[in-house]
């Protein structure tokens, strides 16, 4: 993979490691996301993934967006505004679009932008000190990166406590609210997100990043819909030699070695 200014990755094993490196707080800015989102095609095909772990450098998973970028909204025409979040938007979007399973490792400030960051991902596993925040509204601006991230995982009630009044709160209440998968203490926090992303490493591939459309895709749609998802993504398994793999493992009863074809 080509390198990046504002993130590190990594590759061993089958596992991605993508480390936001922009300073102390991993603060984002507009090259940072254009950067994500390159990113995200790279990984989304390179068939030597099967998972992805997303972090920040340092003490921080991410403070958010760079704070300049919203202090200018009022120094722009409404068409630009519409057009500059659209594409920030498109960022998170094609970092969460990826097929292949993604686990976020938060740890420090996951504020703003950055907890969205994070909402993007399957997975959360959160350090017992970690500490959330969705501010906007105390900087005049409501949430520009998905307020249906949060919505999906812990309801409308939740959600208007949330971003109504924009206050911190700890990852106990992360976790009731469904925001994160699991809270580690921080010592634990590494181990725990490497053991969690080498759960995929046993599992075929390809079945993984359908199971994951059809998960996605099908809770949009009507059930008839969602039933007929199912038939059509996984026609596309029928030639994979993992699916073969998988059956005869099963019926010898052996550990199954799967290839990624």
């Amino acid at each position: 993979m080509q390198t990046y200014k504002s993130w590190n990755i990594e590759i061993e094993d089958r596992i991605a490691t993508v480390t936001l490196q922009t300073n102390d707080l991993n603060v984002m800015n507009m090259d940072s996301l254009f950067e994500l989102k390159k990113i995200s095609k790279e990984l989304e095909g390179n068939n030597e993934v099967w998972a992805i772990i997303l972090q920040g450098a340092g003490k921080h998973f991410s403070s958010g967006v760079n704070i300049d970028i919203l202090s200018k909204a009022s120094e722009i025409s409404p068409e630009e505004f519409k057009t500059n979040m659209r594409e920030m938007q498109s960022c998170f979007t094609a970092f969460e679009n990826i097929s292949k399973p993604t686990i976020a490792k938060l740890q420090g400030f996951c504020m703003g932008g950055g907890f969205m960051l994070g909402q993007c991902c399957d997975f959360r596993i959160a350090s017992e000190k970690s500490v959330f925040s969705i501010p906007l509204v105390k900087l005049g601006l409501t949430v520009l990166m998905g307020t249906n991230r949060i919505t999906r995982n812990a309801g409308i009630a939740a959600t208007n406590e949330l971003v109504l009044l924009g206050e911190k709160f700890n990852p106990e209440k992360a976790l009731q609210l469904n925001l994160v998968t699991k809270v580690v203490s921080q010592e634990k926090l590494d181990d725990s997100v490497k053991q969690f992303a080498n759960k995929f490493k046993s599992l075929p591939p390809k079945t993984v990043s359908i199971t994951k459309q059809i998960i996605r895709q099908g809770d949009k749609i009507p059930l008839e819909q969602s039933l007929e998802l199912e038939i059509e993504l996984q026609s596309k398994l029928l030639s994979s030699s993992d699916l073969k793999e998988a059956l005869d493992s099963f019926s010898n009863h052996r550990k199954p070695v799967f290839t990624g074809n």
